[in-house]
């Protein structure tokens, strides 16, 4: 089958890669020079099965009124004359009960735990290298309130088959001993012991050369004008290049554009709970001698994960809602080197800090969006939020499996189904 990807991003690569190995002609178009340069570029680097807790849970009321007014809040609103924003943010509180935040973790942790499985097959039949490090993950928390809570997580998750194991603060220096000059902010941690980190951005550029080697068509700089209909099925993709105006057509369309799937959708009377949470990262050159981690860290309090990417140290994080917006606010960016300062405060730096900002595809359950439109086909793979790099090569698996008929591995809500 002729298939048309759109999206190079680390979801839409391994869709890809994925379909192609299955053997159908795919070819993959995407508005950058290169894949993954967009929201999979410079994140957070984690494989986080562990952090599968959504944003919309009981706890998170209490979280945003302590939050409220602060520029360098880890969820920040942003007011805008957007029915879209308002629409999302109504969703996002009616997510927030008991039974609606269980419903989500059970898929969510179906989805990771299962990608991760596969994560770890494609790299074994690959070699791919993408500085991954297999340490696990150490969540830390300084408040204490934080951290009675995330025990009551810890205990869910384990409940749905995730080894999140709750440790008091002498073994989170036991687990990763650079954050000694922090034990007396600790208070306790939980360690997930196969979750993994690395850098994405890689990743995707590797396994991407890799589909290409395969056969898959790699189309970079055309930017995506509109999907034309054709009564029940999509007719073709407009695209915009440097020839100017062109129709591409296939047996079947996958879209994985991100925080930009509504813009293209909407126009079809496809309408899709996927609004764009800014998040930000700083990636710290470190000298040979640097006391920085090698566990990779998740800091509840402050919505913040710290990933060791060779001789680079990955800080990202939190969550702006504030449209489409890509304008680095100083105060958010200066709020990370704060925070790697507190954890880390004999941490040298081999050169100037590199910022960055993206837009990750939220939805308002934190569940992505993956299986077939009303349009026969017409597939959707995006709305993985925070979890794009754990969820990518389940989420692919799965859609491939989807297209071809078979009902895919994981307990997930996949559309159409």
């Amino acid at each position: 089958m002729k298939i048309l990807v759109l999206g190079a991003g680390v979801v839409g690569t391994t869709t890809a890669w994925y379909l192609t190995r299955a053997g159908h002609q795919v070819t993959v178009v995407d508005r950058q020079p290169q894949a993954g340069m967009e929201t999979s570029f410079a994140n957070g680097g984690q494989i986080s099965v562990s952090h599968a807790e959504p944003w919309a849970n009981p706890h998170v009321l209490a979280r945003l009124r302590k939050w409220l007014g602060r520029q360098d809040a880890p969820l920040l609103w942003r007011w805008r004359a957007d029915p879209a924003q308002l629409a999302w943010g109504l969703r996002f509180l009616g997510e927030c009960w008991p039974g609606a935040t269980r419903r989500n973790i059970a898929a969510i942790v179906a989805l990771a735990l299962y990608s991760r499985r596969q994560l770890g097959l494609l790299r074994a039949e690959l070699g791919l290298q993408y500085d991954q490090l297999e340490h696990g993950i150490l969540h830390i928390y300084t408040d204490r309130q934080e951290f009675a809570a995330a025990c009551a997580a810890a205990r869910t998750m384990r409940a749905f088959g995730v080894e999140r194991e709750t440790v008091d603060a002498d073994t989170c220096l036991e687990i990763e001993p650079a954050l000694a000059d922090a034990r007396h902010l600790l208070v306790g941690g939980d360690y997930t012991r196969a979750d993994e980190s690395g850098d994405a951005h890689r990743f995707t550029q590797a396994l991407a050369a890799r589909a290409a080697e395969a056969g898959a068509v790699f189309r970079h700089g055309l930017r995506i004008d509109k999907l034309a209909p054709g009564g029940r099925q999509l007719a073709g993709v407009v695209v915009h290049g440097p020839a100017g105006d062109e129709l591409l057509t296939a047996d079947a369309y996958v879209v994985a554009l991100g925080s930009y799937s509504p813009l293209l959708l909407k126009p079809l009377g496809i309408g899709i709970p996927v609004y764009p949470a800014k998040g930000y990262s700083v990636t710290l050159p470190l000298t040979g001698g640097s006391r920085a981690p090698c566990v990779s860290l998740t800091d509840d309090e402050h919505r913040l994960v710290f990933s060791r990417l060779g001789d680079r140290l990955r800080v990202a994080g939190t969550a702006e809602f504030n449209g489409y917006n890509l304008e680095l606010d100083e105060v958010r960016c200066q709020a990370l080197l704060q925070r790697v300062h507190q954890l880390f405060p004999c941490l040298e730096s081999a050169g100037p800090a590199q910022f960055w900002c993206g837009l990750r595809p939220a939805t308002p359950s934190n569940r992505p969006l993956i299986g077939r439109s009303r349009y026969t086909n017409l597939w959707l793979n995006t709305g993985h939020g925070t979890l794009g790099w754990t969820m990518a090569c389940g989420s692919a698996v799965a859609l491939a499996d989807l297209i071809e008929g078979r009902r895919p591995e994981p307990e997930f809500p996949f559309l159409g189904c």
